[in-house]
């Protein structure tokens, strides 16, 4: 598969951008594979990361522009060590995409402290850990992209997605603050919010359910999980076409602060901003009650 593939970079390469080099979290499946495999193809380099690099060859197999480094995204010495590894090898760090992550379905309640730390400690700090660890080298060469895989559950929260929504949620006000403070350097970045794709995450190895699972919210949670279990692999996202989006993505000279994935992410965002809009109207009077009088115009 990987010899086949060295024959063909000076092709493509020759009719686009100049080839970048890609630093990929959680790259030994799924969207992190993907990627990095259509990054290989059109010949970019690709630093392809996960706990066990020995996974990442057996998916995308050896080849000449691909490093496989080992990296826990929950340490922070694994993120440096990657991230100077990376440099080492290819010279730069031209695109970042914080894809490691993985889902908790449960109710609010039913999440006990340890599996709402653990979420936190791979979907957001570790997350946070690699980005410092990259942004020095985009830094010094005063470019680069940073992209943070989110959700549609990280712009309108669902019943028994309350803990993982709030880990994307998270990803957002980062971004959002990582694109103002970035920008003057010459660095871009973009949180992408994936609806329902046809991967493995709904599988045991990409979704835990919280041991907890209370009665009372047997028509709510208890319903989504039964839901999760009728979607596994019928989910509208195809992606193989996620995938060259995100290379649309890195390519592009303005890319946006957001970039929504699938219909139905792009379905339920219209419906939560007019969710939003109507509440702000019928509450508008008391969100303008609480100015000092002086401060009113």
């Amino acid at each position: 598969m990987s010899q086949s593939r060295t024959h063909t970079h000076t092709h493509t390469q020759s009719t686009r951008q100049p080839a970048k080099v890609w630093f990929i979290t959680g790259a030994s499946r799924g969207f992190g594979a993907l990627i990095a495999r259509d990054a290989l193809d059109r010949g970019d380099r690709v630093v392809a990361t996960a706990r066990n690099p020995e996974a990442v060859i057996a998916v995308l197999g050896e080849h000449p522009d691909l490093l496989a480094a080992r990296l826990d995204v929950t340490s922070e010495a694994d993120a440096i060590a990657a991230a100077q590894e990376a440099v080492a090898r290819f010279g730069r760090i031209d695109v970042l995409v914080n894809n490691a992550g993985y889902g908790l379905l449960g109710a609010v309640e039913e999440a006990s402290d340890v599996e709402t730390r653990r979420q936190f400690d791979t979907n957001v700090f570790g997350l946070l850990s690699v980005t410092r660890a990259v942004l020095p080298a985009m830094r010094a060469q005063g470019s680069g992209h940073v992209i943070n895989i989110s959700s549609i559950g990280g712009y309108a929260s669902y019943a028994g997605w309350g803990v993982y929504g709030a880990t994307k949620f998270a990803l957002e006000g980062i971004t959002e603050a990582l694109r103002q403070e970035l920008a003057p350097l010459g660095i871009h970045a973009t949180v992408v919010e994936p609806g329902f794709f046809r991967t493995d995450f709904l599988e045991s190895t990409s979704m835990v359910s919280t041991a907890r699972q209370i009665d009372a919210y047997a028509d709510t949670v208890g319903a989504m999980r039964t839901m999760m279990a009728a979607a596994n692999h019928k989910q509208p996202g195809d992606p193989h076409k996620l995938s060259a989006a995100i290379l649309r993505l890195a390519d592009s000279a303005e890319p946006p602060l957001r970039l929504p994935l699938g219909s139905d992410t792009v379905s339920k965002i219209r419906e939560t901003n007019r969710f939003v809009e109507d509440e702000l109207a019928r509450w508008e009077d008391v969100a303008m009650s609480t100015d000092h009088d002086d401060a009113r115009g």
